[in-house]
This record gives C-alpha cells, sequence and structure tokens, in this order.
C-alpha cells in the first residue's frame, strides 16, 4: 500500500482545485469598441451554451489599429491553443496596406465570421439622387460634381466601399473620385446635410438614427439582401451594382495551434452563431447574419485583401 507524504497530498489537492485553462480573447482596441464587443459577446455566449468550462478572458491590447495585438500573436503566442483574436474588415484592410509592419494574412489562421454591419449610401433629403443609378451616372459624366463623404480616413474602409462600389458599376478611375474622410458617420452625416458633399458611405448601425429621423435618405444597402427593420431601402446588387460591402466581426487564432484546435474553434464559433443568445445580439446591435467559416473563411480573408490591394495601389496608397 502507497503512503503519501502530507506534501504529496497537498500538491494533489492544489491539482484538482486548480480550473482548466481559461480561453483568452484579445481585442486590440482599447474596451468599448468594435473588437472589445466581439470579444465580450462571443466569449460570454461560448460560456452561456456550454462550449468552454470557464469565462473567456478578454484582453484588451491597444496600438497601431490591431498590429500591436497581431504581433504579439505572431512573435509569442503562436502556438497557443487557448487564444483567439476579434478581427473586422479593418483587419484586412491594414493587412492588405501593410500598415502592420509588413505582417501577412497568412502569419495566422482565420476562423470564421457571424455577422456582419451592412456598408449604406445615403443621401440628403432633399437630393436630386433618387437611386443608385442616379447617383452613380453623376459620377460617370463628371465625377468632380459627386463628393462621397465618410467616418474613415482616405483608405479606409468607407472610402474602400465607395471605390468598390464604383468598380463594380464600370467607373475605374479611383483617382477621380472625391472622397472627404472625417471622424467618425456622424461628421459624415454633417457634411452631407449641410450639402458639402452629394452622398455618405457608413455602417448601417452608426446612421440608423439619422435615417429614421429623416434628416438622409438611403438609397442602397451593401448587403446580399434587404436588411431588416429597412426593408423598403434596396441592395446595390437589385440595382445592378454586384457588391457586398460588410464590416464583418470574426476571429483568427495562432497559425501554429494544431488542425484539430483549429477546428475546434471554427466548431465553437459556428456554434455561436448559430445561438439565439447571437441572433439577440445582432437584433440588439443592427448586425446581420455573414456566416463564414474554416476554409471557406480563408479564402474571403486572401480575395478580401488582394481587392483592397488593387484598390489602394490606384490611389496611390500601394506602390
Amino acid at each position: 500500500m502507497k503512503t503519501w507524504t502530507r506534501a504529496a497530498i497537498a500538491a494533489l489537492m492544489m491539482t484538482a482545485a486548480m480550473p482548466a485553462m481559461a480561453e483568452e480573447c484579445i481585442a486590440p482596441a482599447n474596451p468599448g469598441g468594435g473588437w472589445d464587443f466581439t470579444c465580450r459577446q462571443i466569449g460570454r455566449i461560448m460560456t452561456e451554451i456550454g462550449l468552454v468550462p470557464n469565462m473567456v478572458q478578454v484582453t484588451n491590447l491597444n496600438g497601431a489599429g490591431g498590429g500591436v495585438a497581431y504581433t504579439q500573436v505572431v512573435s509569442s503566442r503562436g502556438d497557443d491553443p487557448a487564444l483567439f483574436v476579434a478581427a473586422s474588415s479593418a483587419t484586412t484592410t491594414r493587412l492588405a496596406q501593410n500598415a502592420f509592419a509588413g505582417a501577412t494574412a497568412d502569419q495566422v489562421r482565420w476562423v470564421g465570421s457571424i455577422g456582419g454591419d451592412p456598408g449604406v449610401l445615403v443621401v440628403a433629403k432633399d437630393s436630386p439622387f433618387q437611386n443608385l443609378t442616379d447617383l452613380v451616372e453623376a459620377v460617370k459624366a463628371d465625377p468632380a460634381s459627386v463628393a462621397f463623404a465618410g467616418g474613415s480616413a482616405v483608405g479606409g474602409f468607407d472610402h474602400l466601399k465607395v471605390l468598390m462600389m464604383l468598380d463594380k458599376a464600370g467607373f475605374e478611375d479611383a483617382r477621380a473620385v472625391k472622397y472627404i474622410g472625417l471622424d467618425g458617420g456622424a461628421d459624415a452625416i454633417t457634411q452631407t446635410v449641410g450639402g458639402f458633399a452629394q452622398a455618405m458611405t457608413g455602417d448601417l448601425s452608426e446612421i440608423t438614427g439619422f435615417i429614421k429621423s429623416g434628416d438622409v435618405r438611403p438609397i442602397a444597402v451593401l448587403s446580399e439582401s434587404r436588411v431588416s427593420g429597412f426593408e423598403d431601402v434596396p441592395t446595390a446588387k437589385e440595382q445592378g451594382v454586384n457588391i457586398v460591402a460588410m464590416n464583418w466581426r470574426g476571429i483568427y487564432v495562432p497559425k501554429d495551434i494544431s488542425d484539430e484546435d483549429y477546428q475546434k474553434w471554427v466548431d465553437m464559433l459556428r456554434q455561436v452563431g448559430e445561438s439565439d443568445q447571437w441572433k439577440q445580439v445582432m437584433a440588439e446591435n443592427g448586425l446581420e447574419p455573414y456566416n463564414l467559416f474554416g476554409a471557406e473563411f480563408e479564402a474571403f480573408v486572401n480575395e478580401n485583401i488582394a481587392e483592397i490591394q488593387e484598390i489602394s495601389r490606384e490611389i496611390g496608397l500601394l506602390q
């Protein structure tokens, strides 16, 4: 019969009392933003529906528009199977434009997206443009006559949405497009209502209040189908412009984890996306389903980056 020492018993009790290693989500920004929202909501739902045994730890790691977090994952946590990181369209835009100091998309593994904020184009309530066709034709006739306002800087996602939309509509001179980059959607709305811009591009959730108040009139939503609550707003695709521009919300994980651990994250994210809890989160925050997982999502990321790089070269942001 084995004799247990006091030290051995104490060590055994400590081991038994230790909880399993908690999963961690890095939000590459300060609390309160979109990446923080993604981490906290996905983490909460993972716990609520029993996918993880403990609360997911959220770590806010601000800096370089997501670059600090990306670099840390690549350089020092590349094989951590318990780590995932919040990502969005801003992540792929910055990777495409080499804003992460040489980092590339293949240095991590892209798990999936489970929601998106649809892009939208709006005009002032008394604008002569009644639909997207009117707006596109005006740009083609005289690009200098139409200025677009957006809540991101030149080269940011709001700017790119306009350029991608016009490119799909057959207008290829990206440098001729007038864009006014502002600090957020509210400022861009002010420019449009005041007549300093003829149209505004943004995410639907950030300008819903302005649409409902009648300050602006939406002429196209850049989603696959019409958005719940805005059923009278046609998609760009319905109007002959084959573009979907969603500010997607998803995650990536370190590159050097096992295929088994990667698939675990894919499966868990898929279950979060299918949950009633996530559907409620989307309804409360103006999000639409945007479900891509695993290999399909990785292909989407690569295609998205290639498209952004092409447009960025056209407007001189990349050589």
